[in-house]
C-alpha cells in the first residue's frame, strides 16, 4: 500500500502514531532505529495502526501482511512483489535474497534511488523461517550501504509471538482506549443508533478494548442497542470474545493452549461488568493489557495441581508468562486481560467436559488440531465457589450417568480427531482412556482402541507408552496377542523374543484382507527388518482400502508403504506413494500424517539432489511435526537435511543436524530411527574429522547391528569400519566385506554410496587407476537412482582420478558457495597462494586450506587451474 492510501486515524491512538512519526524519522543511517516494532493484542487496532503509519509517512510506505500460503521465502516474495515494478523484476531480487547480499542486494535492486521508503510488516511470526530468518540477519547487519541504508522497518506482533527484531529496536505497545476515545469509537460512521444506557454498558464492559466494542456492537440486535429490546445479561457475550481472540488462541501450542484454559478456571469467574472506576479511570493500569488484575489471581500451586489432575502438562507454563498472557509474581499467577480469561476458560470448559449441554458429543477439532471452532463454545460454568476444589472440576453428571461404550467411542472419536490433526499424545491418551471404558463390553473395540494408542505413542517416540499401551487384556489372543508380545519384546530390546511372535503376525498377514490387519502385519514385518513382505502387505492393505472405498484410512497406509520403500532403498517408490499419501491427508484433513508424507519427500529429495525440495518438504513437516510432538516425523525431516548437506559436500554441516539425532536419551531422534541414521553420522563425522564420535557411534551400531533386525545393517556397518581404519590394506578389507553383505541386502543406493566411499579412499590413497572402477560404478548406480547431489560428487572425484568424469561444472555453481568460500576462490583463481589469502582475509592458512577443500568439493573441481577457469568464465 502506498502512502497516498489508507484508512482514517484508528480511534484515540494520536500519541501512538505522534511516537512512531518521531521514531520513524530520526531512523536511518545518520543515526537512529532503523527498525521500529508495535505490539498490540487481538482487535486492539495493531493493523490499522501500521496502515494510517504509511499512510502518514512523506516518502513510499507499502504494508505487507503474512502470506496466505506459509512455505520457503513466500513473505520475502510478498514483500519483494510488493515493491519490484513488475513481476519479472521480483523474480531477480527473490534470487539476490536468497544469495550472498541477503535482503540488502534484493532491496537495492527494487528501491528507487532517493528518499526513505517506509516498509511495514503485519504479523512477522506468521512469516516463513527463510523469511524471518534473512530479515534478521538484515537488520544485525552493521552500517548499512544503498538503498537498504534508506528504509524504515514497521513490524507487528500479537502478543505471544515474538519478533526477531535486535534487541535495541524501540517498542510501540498500544494500551487500551480512555474512555472518551471508546466513546467515540461506539459514535462511529456504521450509523448505529446506540441508547445511551446501553452506550454505558458496553464502555463499561469492554473496557477500553476497541475490538471487543466494535464486535459486540457488530453481534447485538438494533433493537438492543436502541434500548427498545430487553439486553442480555451481558453485551460483552462468549462469542464477542471467541471472535476477537479466537485467532490468538488458536496460534498457540497445544498444551500451552490447554494450560491456558486450565489457569482460567483457577482463578474464578469475576465475569460481570467491570468496575466504573476500572480501566477507563484516570489511574495507569497495572499489565500490559491496560486493566487491573486484583480479581484475576490464583495461586501457582492452586493452578497446577488443578492441571496435573486434569492431565494437562505444565512445562509450557514458563512460555505463557514470558509471552505476557499470564503474569506472575511470588506464588500467585494472573491474567492482565479478563477478556483474554474468559475466552481461555471457554476453550479449557470444552477440552475437560467434551460434550455440549444435554450430552451431545462436542464439536470435532479444527484444522491442524487447534480445538474447537471457538465461536461456538459453551458457556463457562461458575467456579465462584468450586475454587481450590479439583474434584468438583470434573464431568458434569450427565456425562457420567453414560453407559462405559458411550464413553468409549466418544473417547475414539477425539482420539481420531487428534491423531488426524492434534498433539499426538493427545491422541494416545484419548484411546487409551477409550479403550478403559470399552473394556470387556466391546472386546474388538478396545483392542483397536489400545493398539491406536501404541501407534500414537510410537509416532510421538515415546517407549513408555508404547508400552503402557500393549498391556493388553489376559482374555487377548491369536495374532493380537503375538502382535503386542513381539513389539514388547523388540521396544525392551529383546529381539530372540520378538521374532517368533512377529513372524506369526507376518505369516499371518497372508491369508487376511481386513485392511488395519493388514497394516498391523505389516508394522511386525518392518520391525522384523523385512521390508519386502512390509512392502507386499501394505500394498495389498492400500488396494483392499481404495476396493472398499475407505478414504480415511488410504493416508495411514499410504504413510506406512512410504516408510516401507524408503528402508528398501527404493526411492522413487517412496516418492510415489508419498504423494499419493499427501494428496489423501489433504483431502480428509489428516495434517499429521500430511506431516510424515512431506517428511518421506524430503528424504527423497536429498537422495535426488533437489536440495530446495529438500529444504520446502522437510520445512512443512516439521512446522506441523514439532507442536504436535510427532517424534517420527521430524526425525526423518531433520535426517533429511543432513542427508541433502552430505549430498551437496557440506560433511560438516551434516555432521552437526545428525549428532542430535543419534544420541540417546529424550533429546535424541526416534528410538525406531536413531541406530539408522547412525551410518550417515559416521560418514559426515569422518568426512569433518570428528573421528572420536564416529567411532564411539560405529561401537554402538554394531550392537545393534548385531541383533538382525535390519537387513542392510552388516554393510553399512562394514563401510562405517572400513571409513575409520587407519592403515589401507584394512580399509580394503572392510570395504570388500561391505560390498559382499550389499549383495544380499539388496539396497542399490547404499551399495552406491559403498563404492564411492572406496574409490575416495583408493585416489587419495595415490591409486587413481584402482579408484576409476568403483567410482564408474558409483556414478551409474547413482544416475539410475536420479540422486544428481551425489553422481555430481562422483564426477569430481573421477575427474580427480584423470579419467572423464562427465559434465564440467557451470560457472552459476559459483553462487553456490558460502560468502567466505566466494572470497578465497577469487583470490586464487587471481593467482594468490594459501599465505596470501590469509593474511588477506586475516585467517589462518590452515583455515584458508578448509575453505579451499570446501570449493573444490562443491565445484567438482581438482586443481587452481581448473577453478581459475571456472571463475574466469563467470566473470566474462
Amino acid at each position: 500500500m502506498t502512502s497516498g492510501t489508507g484508512p482514517p486515524a484508528p480511534y484515540g491512538r494520536d500519541c501512538e502514531l505522534a511516537l512512531l512519526a518521531g521514531l520513524l524519522h530520526a531512523a536511518g543511517p545518520d543515526g537512529g532505529e532503523r527498525v521500529v516494532c508495535v505490539a498490540g493484542g487481538p482487535g486492539e487496532g495493531r493493523s490499522g495502526l501500521l496502515a494510517r503509519a504509511a499512510r502518514d509517512f512523506p516518502g513510499p510506505a507499502h504494508l505487507v501482511g503474512a502470506p496466505g500460503r506459509r512455505v520457503p521465502w513466500s513473505g520475502t516474495r510478498a514483500l519483494l512483489a510488493a515493491l519490484a515494478p513488475s513481476g519479472a523484476a521480483a523474480r531477480r531480487a527473490g534470487r539476490l535474497a536468497r544469495g550472498p547480499g541477503g535482503v540488502a542486494a534484493a532491496l537495492a535492486a527494487v528501491l528507487p534511488g532517493r528518499g526513505p521508503v517506509l516498509l511495514c510488516l503485519d504479523d512477522l511470526p506468521l512469516w516463513d523461517a527463510h523469511s524471518r530468518a534473512a530479515l534478521a540477519a538484515h537488520w544485525r547487519a552493521p552500517d548499512p550501504r544503498g538503498a537498504a541504508a534508506r528504509v524504515r522497518w514497521l513490524v507487528a506482533a500479537a502478543p505471544g509471538r515474538p519478533l526477531p527484531v535486535p534487541e535495541r529496536a524501540p517498542l510501540v505497545r498500544l494500551e487500551r482506549l480512555a474512555r472518551p476515545a471508546a466513546r467515540a469509537l461506539l459514535a462511529g460512521p456504521d450509523g448505529r443508533r446506540v441508547g445511551g444506557a446501553v452506550a454505558e454498558r458496553l464502555l463499561d464492559e469492554a473496557a477500553g478494548h476497541p475490538g471487543v466494542l466494535a464486535e459486540a456492537v457488530r453481534r447485538l440486535p438494533p433493537a438492543v442497542l436502541a434500548g427498545t429490546a430487553p439486553a442480555p445479561v451481558r453485551l460483552v457475550g462468549d462469542d464477542t470474545l471467541a471472535a476477537v481472540y479466537g485467532g490468538l488462541l488458536g496460534a498457540l501450542p497445544a498444551d500451552g493452549r490447554r494450560l491456558l484454559g486450565v489457569v482460567a478456571r483457577a482463578c474464578g469467574t469475576p465475569d460481570g461488568p467491570y468496575e466504573p472506576d476500572g480501566p477507563c479511570a484516570a489511574d495507569p493500569p497495572d499489565g500490559p493489557y491496560g486493566v487491573r488484575e486484583e480479581a484475576y489471581r490464583t495461586e501457582v500451586g492452586t493452578a497446577l495441581a488443578l492441571a496435573r489432575a486434569l492431565r494437562v502438562p505444565v512445562e509450557a507454563l514458563d512460555g505463557l508468562v514470558a509471552a505476557g498472557l499470564l503474569r506472575r509474581r511470588g506464588d500467585e499467577l494472573a491474567f492482565p486481560d479478563p477478556f483474554l480469561r474468559r475466552a481461555a476458560g471457554l476453550l479449557g470448559a470444552v477440552r475437560e467436559e467434551g460434550a455440549k449441554p444435554g450430552g451431545h458429543p462436542a464439536e470435532p477439532t479444527g484444522p491442524a488440531g487447534c480445538g474447537p471452532s471457538l465461536p461456538s463454545l459453551p458457556s463457562l460454568p461458575d467456579a465462584r465457589h468450586e475454587r481450590h476444589r479439583a474434584d468438583r472440576l470434573g464431568p458434569p453428571p450427565a456425562v457420567r450417568a453414560r453407559s462405559g461404550a458411550a464413553r468409549g467411542r466418544e473417547l475414539l472419536a477425539r482420539g481420531f480427531a487428534a491423531l488426524a490433526g492434534g498433539p499426538v499424545m493427545d491422541a494416545h491418551e484419548s484411546f487409551a482412556q477409550a479403550a478403559k471404558a470399552l473394556g470387556e463390553r466391546c472386546p474388538a473395540e478396545a483392542a483397536d482402541a489400545r493398539f491406536l494408542a501404541m501407534e500414537a505413542a510410537w509416532a510421538a517416540g515415546d517407549v513408555g507408552a508404547c508400552l503402557a499401551a500393549l498391556d493388553l487384556a489376559p482374555a487377548a489372543r491369536g495374532t493380537e496377542r503375538a502382535f503386542a508380545e513381539g513389539l514388547r519384546a523388540a521396544l525392551t530390546i529383546r529381539p530372540d523374543r520378538a521374532r517368533t511372535p512377529l513372524a506369526r503376525v507376518v505369516a499371518g498377514g497372508a491369508g487376511r484382507e481386513e485392511p488395519r490387519l493388514l497394516l498391523r502385519a505389516g508394522a511386525a514385518a518392518l520391525v522384523l527388518g523385512d521390508v519386502a513382505a512390509a512392502a507386499r502387505l501394505h500394498g495389498r492393505a492400500l488396494a483392499r482400502a481404495r476396493a472398499e472405498r475407505r478414504a480415511s484410512l488410504l493416508p495411514r497406509i499410504l504413510e506406512h508403504l512410504a516408510y516401507a520403500e524408503l528402508r528398501a532403498g527404493r526411492y522413487s517408490r517412496a516418492g510415489h506413494a508419498a504423494r499419493e499419501g499427501l494428496r489423501a491427508a489433504r483431502a480428509t484433513g489428516q495434517h499429521n500424517s500430511a506431516a510424515h508424507q512431506h517428511a518421506v519427500l524430503a528424504l527423497v529429495a536429498s537422495v535426488t539432489g533437489d536440495g530446495p525440495a529438500a529444504a520446502g518438504h522437510a520445512e512443512r513437516a516439521l512446522a506441523i511435526g514439532r507442536p504436535h510432538g510427532l517424534a517420527q516425523a521430524v526425525t526423518l525431516a531433520e535426517w533429511a537435511l543432513a542427508r541433502a548437506d552430505s549430498g551437496a559436500g557440506l560433511a560438516e554441516r551434516a555432521a552437526a543436524r545428525l549428532a542430535p539425532l543419534v544420541g540417546p536419551g529424550p533429546r535424541g531422534g526416534h528410538f525406531a530411527l536413531r541406530m539408522l541414521a547412525v551410518p550417515c553420522f559416521v560418514e559426515a563425522a569422518v568426512a569433518s574429522g570428528q573421528e572420536a564420535e564416529a567411532r564411539a557411534a560405529t561401537e554402538e551400531y554394531a550392537r545393534w547391528a548385531a541383533y538382525g533386525l535390519d537387513r542392510p545393517a552388516p554393510a553399512q556397518l562394514a563401510r562405517c569400519r572400513a571409513l575409520l581404519a587407519p592403515r589401507g590394506e584394512e580399509a580394503r578389507r572392510w570395504f570388500g566385506e561391505a560390498l559382499r553383505c550389499h549383495e544380499e541386502s539388496g539396497n542399490d543406493f547404499e551399495r552406491a554410496r559403498t563404492l564411492f566411499a572406496y574409490g575416495v579412499r583408493l585416489r587419495r590413497l595415490r591409486r587413481p587407476g584402482e579408484a576409476r572402477g568403483p567410482l564408474r560404478d558409483a556414478l551409474v548406480a547413482f544416475e539410475r537412482a536420479a540422486a544428481e547431489g551425489w553422481a555430481r560428487q562422483a564426477r569430481a572425484e573421477l575427474r580427480a582420478t584423470g579419467a572423464a568424469g562427465g559434465r564440467a561444472p557451470e560457472p552459476a555453481a559459483l553462487a553456490s558457495l558460502t560468502p567466505q568460500q566466494q572470497r578465497i576462490a577469487r583470490l586464487v583463481a587471481d593467482g594468490a597462494t594459501n599465505r596470501e589469502v590469509a593474511a588477506r582475509l586475516s585467517l589462518s592458512p590452515r583455515t584458508v586450506d578448509h575453505h579451499l577443500r570446501g570449493v573444490y568439493a562443491r565445484l567438482q573441481l581438482r586443481s587452481r587451474v581448473e577453478l581459475s577457469a571456472l571463475v574466469a568464465e563467470a566473470r566474462g
